[in-house]
């Protein structure tokens, strides 16, 4: 069964909102209504820009700021790998929030965030102000984390494909362009990061690429965790599609990874050394730059944020959402991100507008496809605890269900990306 566009707002909580496309001016002169700035165009910060504007009813000036004009989502972009959909398939336009929903949207980067004078600063040298800022800058990547002789000018040689871009392009091409029978070796990121199933649905999608144009090549993961989301599911399945050819090792039995040589394509542990004809290194995660500079961020680099609306613990009229909030129990995920952006957008417009505000709730399910048709999915509900967002209730699939019910689940998931990129971009 499919996820319709109503199924899809009802099970994640849906609120409303909008967005716009025009220059950004310096102040918005004899405009009396509160104004929302939003950094950041992905899925949290489009779906708050969204809501905010169209639940207020053009009560409040809502501006949102995105360096790209056709934005592409990074959930869905191990399907492009796979060969299960095209590129062009996972990009968004800004467009229809612009028109049909009066959003401001300035194509141009938050450079930094004055927030005694609530003005964010754009690239451009032009100045934004707020009254309440929604800060949704996704993650960076910590390039230096992952061993010696790597670094931000090797992502071209070893692409991690882990951000919105052109990165998803550059794997593909270096997935199906490996020499026959060779090998290709992933390094993931450590905790936290984004999409928790994401380096090992990226596996099985380069695994099931390999089956059928090079059934010989082998796959190496370089693992510096111990275990991992759907760890039992991905193994199962992994045995019974591509039995022989993925070959996962926790770093904790090979003593860490030392050093890179992208020149040979060695990676150096202490007790063995593996040689990589392909590769995917993804570094570990931190919050997107602009809340660094903003000064949002914790000692780990992360944004901590009040459970029952996602504002910021550091300034009471800044919200973080989406990947860069420390949002306790749920994964960093675009569905998640959408949840949080509905309760942040109804706690800006509560503040803003008098409106009234329920309790906050939230709700995630990442799916991940093994092979063709066989599709499993973890998820939970969760509220607003005293401490932390806690769950209410949790779900995962099972080893050994029928196929009809993985290809349901496979199914559900294609209809879940139609709900959720329509419900963010209008």
């Amino acid at each position: 069964m499919k996820l319709n566009r109503r199924e899809f707002n009802i099970a994640a909580g849906a609120s409303t909102l909008t967005l716009g496309l025009g220059a950004a001016p310096m102040v918005f002169a004899g405009n009396a209504k509160p104004k929302v700035v939003v950094i950041g165009g992905g899925t949290g910060g489009a779906t708050a820009a969204r809501y905010i504007a169209k639940d207020s009813k053009g009560a409040i000036d809502v501006t949102l700021i995105e360096p790209t004009k056709r934005y592409y989502t990074c959930y869905f972009s191990n399907l492009y790998i796979g060969g299960f959909r095209e590129y062009e398939s996972l990009g968004h336009s800004y467009a229809k929030l612009a028109s049909e929903y009066g959003i401001n949207v300035i194509h141009d980067w938050a450079v930094t965030v004055d927030r005694k004078k609530k003005m964010v600063v754009l690239g451009s040298g032009s100045m934004v102000p707020y009254d309440k800022l929604v800060v949704s800058p996704g993650i960076d990547l910590k390039f230096a984390s992952v061993a010696e002789g790597y670094s931000v000018a090797d992502q071209g040689i070893f692409p991690h494909a882990w951000k919105s871009g052109t990165q998803a392009q550059l794997l593909k091409a270096k997935v199906t362009g490996m020499k026959q029978g060779g090998t290709f070796l992933m390094v993931p990121p450590p905790n936290p990061f984004r999409c928790p199933p994401g380096p090992y649905e990226r596996i099985s999608m380069i695994a099931h690429h390999f089956k059928n144009n090079n059934p010989t090549a082998k796959i190496v993961i370089l693992d510096p965790k111990d275990k991992f989301s759907k760890m039992g599911l991905f193994k199962d399945g992994w045995e019974r599609h591509y039995k022989g050819m993925i070959d996962w090792q926790p770093l904790s039995s090979l003593g860490g990874l030392k050093s890179i040589n992208t020149a040979t394509g060695e990676f150096v542990t202490d007790l063995d050394t593996f040689k990589a004809d392909a590769a995917c290194v993804i570094p570990a995660n931190t919050s997107g730059q602009i809340a660094k500079t903003a000064g949002l961020t914790n000692d780990k680099g992360w944004c901590p944020i009040h459970q029952g609306s996602m504002k910021s613990k550091v300034d009471p009229d800044v919200y973080v959402i989406g990947d860069a909030s420390v949002a306790s129990s749920m994964p960093k995920s675009g569905f998640a991100a959408n949840s949080q952006a509905k309760v942040c957008a109804m706690a800006v417009r509560g503040e803003l507008t008098k409106s009234k505000v329920f309790p906050a709730r939230y709700a995630n399910t990442c799916w991940s496809l093994i092979a063709p048709n066989d599709g499993v999915k973890v998820g939970a509900t969760y509220k607003a605890g005293d401490k932390k967002i806690d769950p209410t209730s949790k779900f995962i699939s099972k080893n050994g269900e029928d196929a009809d019910t993985r290809q349901a689940t496979y199914e559900e998931s294609v209809g879940w990306y139609a709900g959720i990129t329509a419900d963010i971009f209008g």
